[in-house]
């Protein structure tokens, strides 16, 4: 079994593309009265303080936000956090940091977008923090790569609490009976599908999540990123949407349209769940923080018969079909309460206790906690990890992502013939990256 530290090295830290990129949805499945009690021996502040944080629900995020409310609301502190879905989440973080003062004190954010609000001056560095409470919290044994992946021109502006990266989860119970072997590429996921379906007891077996309003856009950036293209080549600023692999991966997602639903494109990773739960679909892709909900018995019938495997490759080769999201705490420029407090909140919620209660629906940002004892999808995550497209850690990824999802959507769709949305994304892109040239 590979080290974490050695492939999350070996990756650069592969981060996602598209904002959709951690959009695990909404649904919390950790309840928060089951979240663990951890230290968090901050000094009673002078006046009552009330701390809003924003994260969205799901079963690997909740572990680390329900942590941070129930150990750190005390000492005339209290610490609000409503249930949202990601969507949610998005539209919130962009509202408050957009003025000079802001709704919430504490935000999940992830590698993909720190580049962009980093650059706009709307994330407090973490670097002097870190250090003031790095014994205190143990934040030096959090990976590295884990906090290269939330910096920005050499500066931390998110404390790493999890990585999430594709699994691919099938049911053993029919791949044994049909004689399967987990597919290692989109030839191989098309012929396995094509048998089940032929079996004749599951018409859609795959199931992605390709909602046309988030998850469809992080799907293209992990087939194009499988192929070993970029969505823009750093060097020349010039995007690579003319490329034949940029067609190239419309067309081996859309080979699998005969095997899924087909409203597949309402389809968040919620949905994606439940399709394997009701045993309407026998091969998932999606985030590894969605792994754990599958085994649970209280979820479906089918969970002793859930096995994990790393995601194919689009067309052979290394790289997968995949995406590598680190998630983490950040602190908004605009946040009325002492830094410092705020902090010593977000580094208990990664503390090592917290961090070992995580586990198995999270994949903890410090060094050996998850091991195949501990996580039945263990293996198969790190496997995945090392396997991840490389990063783009830029201010202009998550525009052309987000600008550019629409057109994705409408291509994989038919509503829009391949060659005219690589066109239509090309000019997109380089209408963003204009704003960057000197």
């Amino acid at each position: 079994m590979p080290n974490p530290t050695t492939v999350l090295r070996a990756t650069a830290v592969a981060l996602a593309a598209a904002l959709a990129v951690a959009a695990c949805g909404a649904g919390s499945r950790v309840p928060a009265q089951s979240a663990a009690e951890v230290a968090c021996d901050f000094p009673a502040p002078p006046q009552p303080v009330t701390v809003n944080v924003l994260a969205y629900n799901s079963s690997a995020i909740d572990p680390f936000t329900n942590t941070m409310v129930k150990s750190c609301s005390k000492n005339g502190v209290t610490l609000n956090h409503e249930p949202i879905d990601f969507a949610g989440q998005v539209q919130k973080t962009t509202a408050t940091l957009a003025g000079d003062t802001g709704t919430y004190d504490i935000l999940e954010t992830y590698g993909f977008v720190v580049p962009q609000y980093a650059s706009q001056q709307k994330l407090q560095p973490l670097d002097d923090l870190v250090a003031q409470f790095d014994q205190q919290y143990g934040l030096s044994e959090i990976n590295a790569d884990m906090r290269q992946a939330l910096s920005y021109d050499g500066k931390l502006y998110g404390l790493p609490m999890q990585a999430q990266m594709y699994v691919m989860a099938y049911r053993k119970d029919v791949f044994e009976q049909l004689g399967l072997q987990p597919p290692t590429t989109f030839a191989e996921l098309r012929d396995v599908a094509a048998k089940i379906q032929q079996a004749g007891e599951i018409r859609y077996p795959v199931a992605l999540p390709l909602l046309a309003s988030s998850d469809i856009a992080t799907a293209y950036d992990a087939a194009l990123g499988s192929l070993g293209v970029d969505y823009v080549d750093a060097a020349t600023m010039r995007p690579n949407f003319d490329r034949p692999e940029a067609a190239q991966a419309f067309d081996e997602l859309r080979s699998l349209q005969a095997y899924m639903d087909p409203q597949v494109t309402t389809f968040d990773q919620p949905r994606v769940q439940q399709q394997m739960y009701n045993g309407s679909a026998a091969i998932a892709i999606m985030f590894s923080g969605r792994m754990n909900d599958l085994t649970q018995a209280s979820n479906s019938r089918f969970a002793q018969q859930f096995a994990f495997a790393p995601p194919p490759s689009v067309a052979g080769g290394d790289t997968l079909y995949n995406v590598l999201s680190v998630d983490g705490w950040s602190i908004p420029a605009n946040a009325e309460a002492d830094p410092g407090l705020l902090f010593e909140m977000i580094a208990s919620s990664v503390s090592v206790d917290a961090s070992r209660a995580s586990v198995p629906a999270a994949y903890p940002a410090r060094d050996g906690i998850v091991t195949a004892e501990s996580s039945p999808y263990a293996a198969a995550a790190q496997q995945s990890i090392g396997k991840a497209p490389p990063a783009e850690p830029f201010p202009w990824t998550s525009r052309i992502a987000n600008d550019t999802r629409a057109t994705v959507a409408d291509v994989i769709t038919g509503a829009v013939p391949v060659a005219e949305g690589t066109a239509r994304m090309q000019e997109i892109a380089m209408q963003i990256l204009a704003e960057y040239q000197p």
